[in-house]
């Protein structure tokens, strides 16, 4: 597993690297070696903003949470991640190591997270799909009222999404 930081508006000391790797141990036997964990470390004002993302070829595991200290979110991080892995210990299961799974989750207690066995689709819709510029995209997302918006790219030709995010902020969605 291979640990990128990147630490916005201050500085990551040794010891909090120390301990990013020490929590991130137990995750070890769940991904492979060509895994990628992105920590970014961000402060802002009295506030402390911890994210991972976790790589591992098509699993993504995301977490992120602010606090006063470094430290405390990272814990957060972490109780955030070992959550996500358990809810998804089914379809999981099929794809990594057997056992090492149940050593990751035995921390958490049986009631506090139900698994899922299978995902719900309670609607499917038809769109149609015309070619727009991203700006557009977002003109025609906030004018029906979606956090998201698929569209056809004028530019690129191809599928994108955009989508709006947690800081008001605009992301946009390109195929790979």
């Amino acid at each position: 597993m291979r640990i990128v930081y990147t630490a916005r508006k201050v500085n990551l000391r040794d010891n909090f690297k120390e301990r990013v790797e020490k929590k991130l141990q137990k995750f070890k036997k769940l991904f492979s070696e060509e895994a990628v964990v992105n920590v970014v470390v961000t402060l802002e004002k009295n506030r402390q903003t911890v994210e991972m993302t976790i790589r591992d070829k098509a699993m993504v595991y995301r977490a992120e949470s602010t606090m006063p200290e470094m430290n405390d979110a990272l814990d957060r991080v972490m109780d955030i991640m070992t959550r996500q892995i358990r809810k998804n210990k089914t379809r999981l299961e099929k794809r990594i190591k057997t056992g090492s799974l149940n050593d990751i989750i035995a921390d958490i207690p049986e009631g506090e997270i139900e698994a899922e066995d299978e995902y719900k689709v309670v609607r499917a819709k038809q769109v149609i799909v015309k070619p727009l510029t991203i700006e557009e995209a977002i003109l025609e997302m906030n004018m029906v009222n979606h956090d998201f918006f698929m569209f056809l790219n004028a530019e690129t030709n191809d599928i994108n999404v955009v989508y709006k995010r947690k800081d008001g902020n605009y992301g946009v969605l390109e195929p790979s």
